[in-house]
């Protein structure tokens, strides 16, 4: 009844993992900018796609389109993702400086991990009804000290997962507060 819990719950884990490494944190991270929907061809598909993403240094991504054709409409889509970067363009790569965080932006940043991080935990109680619901309707055919057990451990499961979610969160708060 349980043997897919844990990788439903680690599904959920990667997936905050993948939203906190796309906030910007003062670094050159190419997953700030992989995910941006770019329109090539007549259709939209993420960045990662039609470019090669390379970082320069620790404040400057470097953009490679694949087909030089399609470098405007990158530029373009970089600049309407309002993620507070500013692409600089010329002619064949695409530059981009990573400002440094002021304070007022940190404790954002920080509240959008936290706001995350609490996305995180309603997928995981979701997950937690799901199997609850799988558990009771198991029929007639099942004991009900085995549906007692099997409900302890996905609260078990459960906790340990929001256990790493708050580990997660302290750690990115952490790295988002560092100067």
């Amino acid at each position: 009844m349980l043997a897919n819990l844990s990788h439903d719950l680690q599904k959920a884990e990667e997936h905050l993992h993948n939203e906190f490494n796309r906030l910007q944190v003062g670094r050159a991270n190419p997953a700030i900018v992989e995910g941006i929907m770019v329109l090539a061809y007549g259709s939209l598909g993420p960045l990662r796609n039609v470019a090669s993403i390379g970082v320069m240094d620790a404040q400057t991504l470097s953009i490679q389109p694949y087909d030089r054709s399609l470098i405007k409409d990158i530029d373009r889509a970089i600049t309407d993702a309002n993620l507070g970067l500013n692409p600089q363009n010329n002619g064949e790569t695409i530059l981009i400086k990573i400002p440094t965080l002021t304070e007022e932006r940190r404790r954002d940043l920080a509240k959008i991990a936290k706001k995350l991080a609490d996305e995180g935990k309603i997928a995981v109680r979701n997950i937690r009804a799901d199997y609850l619901k799988k558990i009771k309707n198991q029929g007639d055919d099942v004991s009900e000290d085995l549906v007692s057990q099997q409900e302890k451990e996905l609260q078990k499961a459960v906790d340990a997962e929001s256990k790493k979610i708050d580990d997660l969160l302290a750690k990115k708060e952490a790295d988002i507060m560092k100067i």
